[in-house]
Protein backbone atom coordinates (compact mmCIF):
# COMPACT_ATOMS: atom_id res chain seq x y z
CA UNK A 1 0.00 0.00 0.00
CA UNK A 2 1.04 3.58 -0.58
CA UNK A 3 2.35 5.74 2.36
CA UNK A 4 -1.40 8.34 2.39
CA UNK A 5 0.95 11.16 2.78
CA UNK A 6 2.97 10.14 -0.61
CA UNK A 7 -0.13 9.56 -2.79
CA UNK A 8 -1.16 13.23 -1.54
CA UNK A 9 2.18 14.30 -2.67
CA UNK A 10 1.77 12.61 -6.32
CA UNK A 11 -2.04 13.66 -6.76
CA UNK A 12 -0.65 17.51 -6.31
CA UNK A 13 2.11 16.81 -8.35
CA UNK A 14 0.21 16.05 -11.77
CA UNK A 15 -2.59 18.09 -10.41
CA UNK A 16 0.07 20.83 -12.16
CA UNK A 17 0.44 21.97 -15.45
CA UNK A 18 4.16 20.80 -15.26
CA UNK A 19 5.77 18.28 -17.34
CA UNK A 20 8.49 15.93 -16.82
CA UNK A 21 11.37 13.43 -18.37
CA UNK A 22 13.14 11.87 -15.50
CA UNK A 23 16.64 9.87 -16.39
CA UNK A 24 17.45 7.70 -13.04
CA UNK A 25 20.10 5.37 -12.14
CA UNK A 26 21.24 3.29 -9.64
CA UNK A 27 18.16 3.82 -7.12
CA UNK A 28 15.10 5.62 -6.59
CA UNK A 29 13.18 3.31 -8.54
CA UNK A 30 9.82 3.46 -6.03
CA UNK A 31 9.59 7.09 -7.14
CA UNK A 32 8.55 6.39 -10.83
CA UNK A 33 6.33 3.38 -9.83
CA UNK A 34 4.48 5.87 -6.99
CA UNK A 35 4.20 8.62 -10.02
CA UNK A 36 2.92 5.89 -12.55
CA UNK A 37 0.22 3.87 -10.10
CA UNK A 38 -1.60 7.23 -9.50
CA UNK A 39 -4.21 8.62 -12.05
CA UNK A 40 -3.08 11.65 -13.55
CA UNK A 41 0.45 9.99 -15.26
CA UNK A 42 -0.11 10.87 -17.96
CA UNK A 43 -0.26 15.02 -16.92
CA UNK A 44 3.32 14.87 -15.52
CA UNK A 45 5.70 12.32 -17.11
CA UNK A 46 7.05 12.54 -20.31
CA UNK A 47 9.20 10.10 -20.58
CA UNK A 48 11.08 7.67 -18.00
CA UNK A 49 14.67 6.52 -18.61
CA UNK A 50 17.25 4.46 -17.27
CA UNK A 51 20.74 4.37 -18.16
CA UNK A 52 21.60 1.44 -15.83
CA UNK A 53 24.89 -0.40 -17.38
CA UNK A 54 27.95 1.71 -18.10
CA UNK A 55 27.63 2.23 -22.06
CA UNK A 56 24.16 3.42 -21.30
CA UNK A 57 24.81 6.35 -19.04
CA UNK A 58 27.78 7.17 -21.17
CA UNK A 59 25.72 7.01 -24.26
CA UNK A 60 22.90 9.44 -22.75
CA UNK A 61 25.92 11.57 -21.50
CA UNK A 62 27.39 11.92 -24.40
CA UNK A 63 30.88 11.51 -22.86
CA UNK A 64 32.52 9.20 -20.14
CA UNK A 65 31.74 11.05 -16.63
CA UNK A 66 34.50 11.51 -14.44
CA UNK A 67 32.20 9.68 -11.58
CA UNK A 68 29.19 7.91 -12.60
CA UNK A 69 27.24 8.55 -9.24
CA UNK A 70 27.88 12.08 -8.70
CA UNK A 71 26.69 15.56 -8.44
CA UNK A 72 27.87 16.66 -11.46
CA UNK A 73 26.66 13.44 -13.34
CA UNK A 74 23.28 14.47 -12.08
CA UNK A 75 23.37 17.90 -12.94
CA UNK A 76 24.02 16.81 -16.46
CA UNK A 77 21.34 14.07 -16.58
CA UNK A 78 18.85 16.84 -15.35
CA UNK A 79 19.78 19.21 -17.79
CA UNK A 80 19.42 16.59 -20.66
CA UNK A 81 15.73 15.93 -19.43
CA UNK A 82 14.66 19.53 -19.51
CA UNK A 83 15.99 19.62 -22.81
CA UNK A 84 13.95 16.61 -23.87
CA UNK A 85 11.12 17.48 -21.73
CA UNK A 86 11.18 20.74 -24.05
CA UNK A 87 11.34 18.94 -27.09
CA UNK A 88 8.05 16.49 -25.75
CA UNK A 89 5.90 18.48 -23.83
CA UNK A 90 2.79 20.79 -24.69
CA UNK A 91 3.39 24.25 -25.95
CA UNK A 92 1.66 26.06 -22.97
CA UNK A 93 3.53 23.66 -20.28
CA UNK A 94 6.39 24.34 -17.93
CA UNK A 95 8.82 21.36 -17.52
CA UNK A 96 11.14 19.65 -15.36
CA UNK A 97 14.13 18.04 -15.97
CA UNK A 98 15.00 15.42 -13.17
CA UNK A 99 18.41 13.25 -12.69
CA UNK A 100 19.10 11.00 -10.39
CA UNK A 101 21.81 8.68 -9.95
CA UNK A 102 23.38 6.22 -7.08
CA UNK A 103 25.18 3.54 -5.57
CA UNK A 104 23.46 1.51 -3.14
CA UNK A 105 23.49 -1.63 -1.16
CA UNK A 106 24.42 -4.57 -3.53
CA UNK A 107 24.94 -8.05 -3.67
CA UNK A 108 28.78 -7.62 -2.51
CA UNK A 109 29.64 -5.21 0.15
CA UNK A 110 30.72 -1.69 -1.29
CA UNK A 111 34.12 -0.54 -0.41
CA UNK A 112 32.62 3.03 -0.83
CA UNK A 113 29.77 4.95 0.77
CA UNK A 114 26.18 4.36 -0.11
CA UNK A 115 25.12 7.27 -1.50
CA UNK A 116 23.06 9.15 -4.03
CA UNK A 117 22.56 12.64 -6.13
CA UNK A 118 19.72 13.98 -7.55
CA UNK A 119 19.05 17.13 -9.57
CA UNK A 120 15.98 19.22 -10.85
CA UNK A 121 15.82 21.34 -13.82
CA UNK A 122 13.39 23.76 -15.02
CA UNK A 123 13.60 27.17 -17.16
CA UNK A 124 14.83 29.49 -14.23
CA UNK A 125 16.08 27.23 -11.43
CA UNK A 126 18.79 24.39 -10.94
CA UNK A 127 18.48 22.26 -7.85
CA UNK A 128 20.63 19.32 -6.98
CA UNK A 129 21.33 17.64 -3.50
CA UNK A 130 23.54 14.80 -2.21
CA UNK A 131 23.19 12.22 0.37
CA UNK A 132 25.58 10.06 2.04
CA UNK A 133 23.47 6.87 3.73
CA UNK A 134 24.76 5.26 7.06
CA UNK A 135 26.54 2.24 5.32
CA UNK A 136 24.94 -1.38 7.03
CA UNK A 137 22.15 0.72 8.72
CA UNK A 138 19.40 -0.74 5.96
CA UNK A 139 18.55 -3.40 2.97
CA UNK A 140 18.53 -2.54 -0.17
CA UNK A 141 14.95 -2.21 -0.52
CA UNK A 142 15.26 0.10 2.17
CA UNK A 143 17.92 2.28 0.61
CA UNK A 144 15.26 2.45 -2.14
CA UNK A 145 12.57 3.44 -0.50
CA UNK A 146 14.33 6.76 1.13
CA UNK A 147 15.64 7.21 -2.21
CA UNK A 148 12.64 7.81 -3.76
CA UNK A 149 11.18 9.96 -0.84
CA UNK A 150 13.76 12.18 -1.53
CA UNK A 151 13.22 11.95 -5.16
CA UNK A 152 9.55 11.98 -5.01
CA UNK A 153 10.00 15.44 -2.87
CA UNK A 154 12.20 16.78 -5.09
CA UNK A 155 9.99 16.76 -7.74
CA UNK A 156 6.92 18.09 -5.37
CA UNK A 157 9.55 21.17 -5.13
CA UNK A 158 10.11 21.84 -8.29
CA UNK A 159 6.31 21.30 -9.16
CA UNK A 160 5.92 24.13 -6.02
CA UNK A 161 4.25 21.69 -4.79
CA UNK A 162 4.12 22.50 -0.45
CA UNK A 163 3.70 19.38 0.74
CA UNK A 164 5.98 17.66 2.62
CA UNK A 165 6.62 13.60 3.05
CA UNK A 166 8.18 12.08 5.85
CA UNK A 167 11.73 11.66 5.22
CA UNK A 168 13.12 8.14 6.57
CA UNK A 169 17.01 9.98 6.55
CA UNK A 170 18.42 10.01 9.94
CA UNK A 171 20.12 13.27 11.96
CA UNK A 172 23.16 12.07 10.31
CA UNK A 173 22.17 11.42 7.17
CA UNK A 174 21.91 15.11 5.95
CA UNK A 175 21.25 16.16 2.50
CA UNK A 176 23.91 18.78 0.97
CA UNK A 177 22.16 20.84 -1.05
CA UNK A 178 22.82 23.27 -4.08
CA UNK A 179 20.29 25.94 -5.74
CA UNK A 180 20.88 28.13 -8.34
CA UNK A 181 18.22 30.76 -9.80
CA UNK A 182 18.63 31.75 -13.69
CA UNK A 183 18.29 35.30 -14.33
CA UNK A 184 16.85 36.17 -18.10
CA UNK A 185 20.07 37.34 -18.71
CA UNK A 186 21.73 33.95 -17.96
CA UNK A 187 18.99 31.56 -19.37
CA UNK A 188 19.89 33.14 -22.39
CA UNK A 189 23.12 32.90 -22.77
CA UNK A 190 22.88 29.34 -22.01
CA UNK A 191 20.86 28.95 -24.78
CA UNK A 192 23.38 30.80 -27.32
CA UNK A 193 25.94 28.27 -25.97
CA UNK A 194 24.09 25.51 -26.37
CA UNK A 195 23.16 24.46 -23.05
CA UNK A 196 19.63 24.86 -23.32
CA UNK A 197 17.62 24.16 -26.70
CA UNK A 198 15.09 26.94 -26.50
CA UNK A 199 13.40 29.27 -24.78
CA UNK A 200 9.49 30.18 -24.54
CA UNK A 201 8.08 33.82 -24.19
CA UNK A 202 4.71 33.18 -23.51
CA UNK A 203 3.16 36.49 -23.82
CA UNK A 204 -0.20 35.23 -25.68
CA UNK A 205 -3.86 35.14 -24.00
CA UNK A 206 -5.30 33.76 -27.13
CA UNK A 207 -6.08 29.83 -25.64
CA UNK A 208 -4.94 27.64 -22.83
CA UNK A 209 -1.52 26.49 -24.86
CA UNK A 210 -2.03 23.56 -22.23
CA UNK A 211 -5.01 22.14 -24.55
CA UNK A 212 -3.31 21.38 -27.91
CA UNK A 213 -0.76 19.08 -29.02
CA UNK A 214 0.91 20.95 -31.74
CA UNK A 215 2.52 24.38 -32.50
CA UNK A 216 1.93 26.60 -35.88
CA UNK A 217 5.55 28.16 -35.70
CA UNK A 218 6.33 31.21 -38.58
CA UNK A 219 10.10 31.48 -38.02
CA UNK A 220 11.84 34.75 -38.91
CA UNK A 221 14.11 37.31 -38.05
CA UNK A 222 11.81 40.00 -37.15
CA UNK A 223 13.78 42.80 -37.57
CA UNK A 224 11.69 44.37 -37.53
CA UNK A 225 7.92 42.81 -36.47
CA UNK A 226 5.35 43.97 -38.91
CA UNK A 227 1.71 43.59 -39.27
CA UNK A 228 2.31 41.24 -42.27
CA UNK A 229 3.89 39.04 -40.05
CA UNK A 230 0.82 39.08 -37.97
CA UNK A 231 -1.31 38.98 -40.37
CA UNK A 232 -0.01 35.39 -41.65
CA UNK A 233 0.23 33.24 -38.28
CA UNK A 234 -3.34 34.36 -37.62
CA UNK A 235 -4.31 33.24 -41.26
CA UNK A 236 -2.30 30.09 -41.09
CA UNK A 237 -3.68 29.11 -37.63
CA UNK A 238 -6.97 29.52 -39.25
CA UNK A 239 -6.23 27.15 -41.74
CA UNK A 240 -5.06 24.64 -39.47
CA UNK A 241 -7.70 24.67 -36.96
CA UNK A 242 -6.30 23.38 -34.26
CA UNK A 243 -2.68 24.08 -32.76
CA UNK A 244 -0.83 26.48 -30.84
CA UNK A 245 0.55 29.99 -32.71
CA UNK A 246 3.48 31.32 -32.13
CA UNK A 247 6.83 33.10 -33.74
CA UNK A 248 10.70 31.17 -33.31
CA UNK A 249 13.71 33.16 -33.66
CA UNK A 250 16.98 31.48 -34.25
CA UNK A 251 19.78 32.72 -32.50
CA UNK A 252 22.19 31.44 -34.42
CA UNK A 253 22.35 31.98 -37.99
CA UNK A 254 23.94 30.15 -40.81
CA UNK A 255 25.31 32.92 -42.58
CA UNK A 256 25.94 35.47 -39.58
CA UNK A 257 27.51 36.00 -36.20
CA UNK A 258 24.99 34.52 -33.09
CA UNK A 259 22.43 37.65 -32.32
CA UNK A 260 23.71 38.79 -29.05
CA UNK A 261 21.49 38.70 -25.29
CA UNK A 262 20.58 42.55 -25.77
CA UNK A 263 19.76 41.58 -29.52
CA UNK A 264 17.66 38.76 -28.84
CA UNK A 265 15.89 40.79 -25.92
CA UNK A 266 15.01 43.78 -28.27
CA UNK A 267 13.38 41.52 -30.46
CA UNK A 268 11.53 39.79 -27.99
CA UNK A 269 10.40 42.83 -26.59
CA UNK A 270 8.17 43.53 -30.12
CA UNK A 271 6.38 40.31 -29.57
CA UNK A 272 5.44 41.48 -25.56
CA UNK A 273 4.11 44.67 -27.12
CA UNK A 274 1.79 42.91 -29.13
CA UNK A 275 0.83 39.82 -26.74
CA UNK A 276 2.22 37.03 -29.02
CA UNK A 277 4.01 34.05 -27.89
CA UNK A 278 7.89 33.83 -29.09
CA UNK A 279 10.54 31.13 -29.21
CA UNK A 280 14.33 31.67 -29.19
CA UNK A 281 15.88 28.41 -30.63
CA UNK A 282 19.59 27.63 -32.04
CA UNK A 283 18.74 26.14 -34.91
CA UNK A 284 18.81 28.03 -38.52
CA UNK A 285 17.87 25.31 -40.67
CA UNK A 286 14.27 23.97 -41.25
CA UNK A 287 15.58 20.24 -41.10
CA UNK A 288 17.10 21.12 -37.40
CA UNK A 289 13.66 22.82 -36.69
CA UNK A 290 11.47 19.70 -37.14
CA UNK A 291 13.52 17.41 -34.99
CA UNK A 292 13.36 20.51 -32.39
CA UNK A 293 9.53 21.15 -32.74
CA UNK A 294 8.18 17.51 -33.76
CA UNK A 295 4.69 17.75 -35.04
CA UNK A 296 4.27 21.32 -36.00
CA UNK A 297 3.06 23.09 -38.64
CA UNK A 298 5.79 25.66 -40.38
CA UNK A 299 4.47 28.81 -41.39
CA UNK A 300 6.87 30.21 -44.71
CA UNK A 301 6.92 32.24 -47.80
CA UNK A 302 6.68 30.90 -51.10
CA UNK A 303 10.35 32.41 -51.46
CA UNK A 304 11.72 30.00 -48.78
CA UNK A 305 9.59 26.95 -50.05
CA UNK A 306 11.48 27.74 -53.26
CA UNK A 307 15.02 27.32 -51.63
CA UNK A 308 13.52 24.10 -49.27
CA UNK A 309 13.15 22.33 -52.89
CA UNK A 310 15.97 23.51 -54.55
CA UNK A 311 19.02 21.16 -54.69
CA UNK A 312 21.66 24.07 -54.77
CA UNK A 313 21.01 24.72 -51.15
CA UNK A 314 22.42 20.40 -50.56
CA UNK A 315 25.21 20.55 -52.55
CA UNK A 316 23.36 20.10 -55.71
CA UNK A 317 22.27 16.68 -54.47
CA UNK A 318 18.63 16.24 -55.82
CA UNK A 319 18.86 13.13 -53.36
CA UNK A 320 19.87 14.80 -50.19
CA UNK A 321 17.36 17.50 -50.50
CA UNK A 322 14.84 14.70 -50.71
CA UNK A 323 16.03 12.54 -48.19
CA UNK A 324 16.28 15.53 -45.29
CA UNK A 325 13.05 16.99 -46.23
CA UNK A 326 11.46 13.43 -45.76
CA UNK A 327 12.82 13.33 -42.80
CA UNK A 328 11.20 16.07 -41.67
CA UNK A 329 7.74 14.43 -42.61
CA UNK A 330 8.60 11.93 -40.48
CA UNK A 331 8.65 14.04 -37.72
CA UNK A 332 4.92 14.92 -38.46
CA UNK A 333 5.90 18.22 -39.76
CA UNK A 334 4.28 20.59 -42.45
CA UNK A 335 4.53 23.60 -44.28
CA UNK A 336 2.09 26.53 -45.20
CA UNK A 337 3.18 28.28 -47.64
CA UNK A 338 2.01 32.01 -48.38
CA UNK A 339 2.86 33.67 -51.48
CA UNK A 340 5.37 35.83 -51.77
CA UNK A 341 7.31 38.07 -54.01
CA UNK A 342 10.43 35.99 -55.80
CA UNK A 343 12.60 37.70 -58.24
CA UNK A 344 9.89 40.35 -58.94
CA UNK A 345 6.95 38.31 -59.49
CA UNK A 346 4.55 36.82 -57.39
CA UNK A 347 4.33 33.41 -56.41
CA UNK A 348 2.38 30.75 -54.80
CA UNK A 349 3.04 26.97 -53.51
CA UNK A 350 1.37 26.22 -56.92
CA UNK A 351 3.97 27.82 -58.92
CA UNK A 352 6.70 25.74 -57.17
CA UNK A 353 7.53 22.59 -58.62
CA UNK A 354 7.36 20.20 -55.43
CA UNK A 355 8.80 16.70 -55.31
CA UNK A 356 6.15 13.66 -55.53
CA UNK A 357 6.55 12.31 -52.54
CA UNK A 358 6.84 15.72 -50.40
CA UNK A 359 3.43 17.42 -52.54
CA UNK A 360 1.37 16.24 -48.80
CA UNK A 361 3.47 18.20 -47.12
CA UNK A 362 3.04 21.56 -48.12
CA UNK A 363 -0.31 23.34 -47.83
CA UNK A 364 -1.47 26.40 -49.66
CA UNK A 365 -2.30 29.81 -47.92
CA UNK A 366 -4.63 30.87 -50.99
CA UNK A 367 -3.62 34.44 -52.38
CA UNK A 368 -6.98 35.87 -51.42
CA UNK A 369 -6.66 35.36 -47.56
CA UNK A 370 -3.09 36.03 -47.82
CA UNK A 371 -0.13 37.62 -49.70
CA UNK A 372 2.40 39.78 -48.14
CA UNK A 373 4.60 42.14 -50.83
CA UNK A 374 6.30 43.86 -47.80
CA UNK A 375 9.72 42.57 -45.86
CA UNK A 376 11.64 43.39 -42.93
CA UNK A 377 14.38 44.81 -45.16
CA UNK A 378 13.03 46.80 -47.03
CA UNK A 379 11.25 48.30 -43.72
CA UNK A 380 14.74 48.25 -42.41
CA UNK A 381 15.59 50.46 -45.37
CA UNK A 382 12.76 52.84 -45.58
CA UNK A 383 13.65 53.84 -42.22
CA UNK A 384 17.49 54.21 -43.04
CA UNK A 385 18.07 51.10 -40.62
Amino acid sequence: MMDVGIKAVVEAIHATPTQAVVYFSGGASQAVGWLMSVPGASNTVLEVTVPYSRMSMIQLLGKVPRQFSSRETAEQMALLAYNRALKLSKPGCPVLGVGFTGSLASTRPKLGDHRFHLSTRTASRLWASSVTLSKGLRTREQEERVSSQVLLQAIGNACEIPLPISSELTDSEVPDEFEKQFEEDEELQQLIDGQICFKVYRFSSEKDASEVERRIILPGSFNPLHDGHLKLLEVATSICGDGYPCFEISAINADKPPLTVSQIKNRVEQFQKVGKTVIISTQPYFYKKAELFPGSAFVIGADTAVRLVNPKYYGGDYGKMLEILLNCKNTGSTFLVGGRNVDGAFKALEDIDIPEELKDMFISIPAEKFRMDVSSSEIRKSRGM
